[in-house]
């Protein structure tokens, strides 16, 4: 008889639920309020509307639509010929209506997109359902302890329109659920859709259950990296349940950033306790084969096709290509400054000295350089006339002051040197200071890279390798 040691646990089975505001609108999703909340004294941007009060009625904001069906046609969704909205009842204090307006499928696919999929690390991500709703309020905590905290409600964030994608449940692991994360924040930015890194801008709850049991949802995660570590503490401790033979709970749990643990909330709701309505205020919503193919004709390229075309088309290295792919703002600027001569050039001045001064990705610190800037700087580069190193002295310059190439250039002497008298002088110290070095150099010509190395950094990188080069090559063949 088996003592049960060897009954294997179930795989993991992991989804997730991922709300994105649509930051770039002007307004709410059903009324003239502001959508950039950020900032403003709490409770100044609501009105009678946002609140639910009695003879007020929604208005649909159409942009906002037109922003979800290009989210939906992005993840290979298909967009319906009408759409519509519903009631999710349910009390909590941030919810000043009582009830949140959303989409459901119960009529069929009538939300703004389903039965889509992606691929990540290899892996088809189903997409079921994407929706677009109204976010509710944010509640904010005050206090000197965790024993004396006061909760008070925020209602400014309250009728922001929001998108929320439904997966399915495919994730083999916590690693493809970041990867899928970072996909679709990349996605949102090179839409024009949605700001990512704004705070609250997007955020996501995991759904996670060993295979064919409950489901435990996971709330209250602020970054990719906090949901990472909770799939991962929730997938071992629902395991652990298992094997010890305890019952594990359709509840909702919230992540504990501090503790690293996921900790109970509540039991978890099923659809039939928020007794969804259709929205009564709101008609049927029609949308045309030639709405959707006018929204197509201003889909911009995808990431994904900006990667390849990169690979590709200007041989530049894969990695590079990912970084410089994945950032809408600086992509516009290397695709805006590139030419097939200065393409693999200029994305090494981007991605690595550019994007590197920048204190966040939003593109704060390209902000003072202009295409044809950069453009100037790496054809310098591309055609031999400045080293690299002083090229990346040089951007320092630009970002800093504005200027061009030419007037940063005088002011710090980082020309290319390249004249052959002076670096012959050069090259002789190099060879006596590296007398066997040299001798090797002279069977192994690999080694002459060093020894042109031991020149670029006695001239602060100003010396012209490719003369440097020849005239090392002249001397140790004599």
């Amino acid at each position: 008889m088996s003592d049960g040691s060897s009954i294997k646990t179930p795989d993991a089975v992991i989804g997730l639920e991922i709300h994105c505001q649509l930051t770039r609108l002007h307004s709410k999703l059903f009324c003239s309020c502001k959508a950039d909340y950020r900032g403003m004294t709490p409770n100044e941007n609501i009105c009678p509307i946002c609140a639910g009060l009695p003879g007020t009625l929604p208005r649909l904001n159409g942009e906002a639509v037109r922003k979800a069906a290009m989210i939906s046609m992005a993840l290979n969704c298909d967009v319906p010929e009408k759409i519509t909205f519903f009631r999710k009842n349910y009390f909590y204090p941030d919810l000043p209506k009582n009830f949140q307006i959303t989409q459901l499928n119960m009529y069929g696919n009538t939300s703004m997109g389903g039965e889509g999929s992606v691929f990540v690390d290899g892996k088809k991500i189903r997409i079921r359902r994407v929706q677009l709703e109204e976010d509710p309020g944010r509640m904010v905590y005050e206090g000197a302890s965790s024993r004396n905290m006061i909760p008070m409600v925020d209602y400014n964030r309250a009728g922001t329109a929001l998108v929320e994608i439904v997966t399915e449940p495919d994730f083999e692991g916590p690693r493809q659920v970041r990867m899928f994360l970072q996909m679709l924040s990349d996605m949102m930015e090179n839409l024009g859709i949605s700001d990512p890194g704004l705070e609250g801008a997007m955020r996501a709850d995991a759904n996670v259950s060993l295979s064919g049991g409950p489901r435990v949802e996971i709330k209250n995660i602020n970054s990719f990296h906090d949901l990472e570590k909770a799939v991962i503490f929730e997938t071992t401790r629902q395991e652990a349940q298992y094997s010890r033979g305890l019952e594990i709970l359709q509840e909702t749990r919230h992540w504990d950033a501090g503790r690293k643990i996921t900790v109970s909330s509540r039991l978890k709701e099923q659809d039939v306790d928020y007794r969804y309505l259709l929205e009564a205020d709101i008609p049927w919503v029609m949308i045309s084969t030639e709405d959707i193919a006018r929204l197509q004709s201003k889909m911009p390229e995808s990431v994904d096709s900006k990667r390849a075309r990169y690979v590709e088309k200007y041989d530049i290295p894969a990695q590079v290509a990912d970084v410089l792919s994945s950032n809408k703002f600086y992509s516009d600027l290397f695709d805006d400054a590139c030419t097939d001569s200065n393409a693999r050039v200029l994305a090494n001045i981007v991605t690595t000295d550019l994007m590197g001064m920048a204190d966040s990705k939003d593109g704060g610190a390209g902000g003072n350089v202009k295409s044809d800037q950069l453009k100037e700087l790496a054809d310098a580069v591309a055609s031999g006339v400045m080293a690299r190193n002083s090229a990346k002295r040089a951007l320092y310059e630009m970002v800093k002051t504005g200027k061009g190439l030419l007037e940063v250039s005088s002011g710090l002497d980082i020309g290319r040197l390249s004249d052959e008298s002076v670096l012959e002088q050069l090259v002789s110290e190099v060879i006596s200071e590296e007398e066997q070095v040299a001798e090797q150099a002279a069977t192994n010509p690999q080694i002459i890279n060093y020894l042109v190395g031991k020149v670029m950094k006695k001239t602060s990188g100003k010396a012209d390798p490719k003369v440097t080069m020849n005239l090392f090559r002249k001397r140790l063949s004599s």
